[in-house]
């Protein structure tokens, strides 16, 4: 049985990947920082139907407590599926800030970019040496990258930066065979940013080519495919999951 870590895995799209994940047979390692309740639901939800899955705590923007969580992802591996090692990372967790570009903070653009950018930099680093020859990287980058919405800069560019790192790491990694790709979402139905509402959901659902917004099993289909053996030339790759937003 393959082992897939992903880092916010209580909800939103973390929450359905780590559920398709399990239904494809993987093991599952899924993170959560604030709500352990969350986690705990998922990973009764992957039980119930014949999966495995751990719930660990880890605060992607504090860099400092990743050596512990490799300790304890090195432990729940041990424990539960009886190895050293896995083979999928998928950074996933973040939040999201509406505030136009002139009113950010110093403290609010560095609190995304320690998610975004920093965290997943230096927690696939730190991972590195537990991950399998052969493994992949999954960064969830994001549709605003391509097209700019007010309101979302730094959030936007360090999700771009981001999808530069996994060029990096493909070219970098590719002597262990480790793939890396990024999946962009477009407008997808999750409490990030406070959620949508009816207004602006519909001005969304108009922008886009199929005429609704996403649901977070759109995005989890396409992290899952990414993870599969029939995936196994697609590298260095990111793949906009939005259903033809503002083409």
């Amino acid at each position: 049985m393959s082992v897939v870590i992903i880092t916010g895995g209580s909800r939103g799209i973390g929450a359905a990947t780590a559920v398709e994940c399990a239904a494809r047979g993987m093991g599952v390692i899924l993170t959560y920082n604030n709500n352990p309740g969350s986690a705990d639901r998922v990973v009764a939800t992957i039980a119930e139907s014949g999966g495995t899955a751990v719930a660990l705590k880890l605060d992607v923007a504090d860099v400092s407590s990743f050596p512990a969580f490799r300790d304890a992802v090195r432990q729940a591996l041990d424990t539960t599926w009886h190895r050293t090692d896995f083979e999928y990372l998928v950074n996933n967790a973040g939040y999201g800030m509406y505030h136009p570009f002139t009113t950010v903070t110093v403290e609010e653009f560095d609190g995304l970019f320690d998610v975004h950018l920093k965290g997943p930099f230096f927690l696939t680093q730190t991972l590195l040496p537990v991950m399998a020859d052969g493994g992949q990287i999954v960064n969830m980058v994001s549709a605003t990258s391509r097209v700019a919405t007010a309101g979302v800069a730094p959030y936007a560019s360090f999700k771009g930066g981001l999808q530069v790192l996994t060029r990096y790491l493909a070219e970098e990694l590719g002597d262990r065979r480790i793939r890396a790709n990024s999946v962009a979402p477009g407008a997808i139905r999750t409490e990030l940013g406070g959620g949508l509402n009816d207004e602006f959901e519909a001005l969304l659902a108009g922008r886009t080519a199929l005429g609704r917004v996403g649901e977070p099993e759109d995005v989890a289909g396409v992290v899952a495919n990414l993870l599969s053996e029939g995936s196994g030339w697609i590298n260095a790759q990111s793949i906009e999951v939005a259903g033809g937003y503002n083409i």
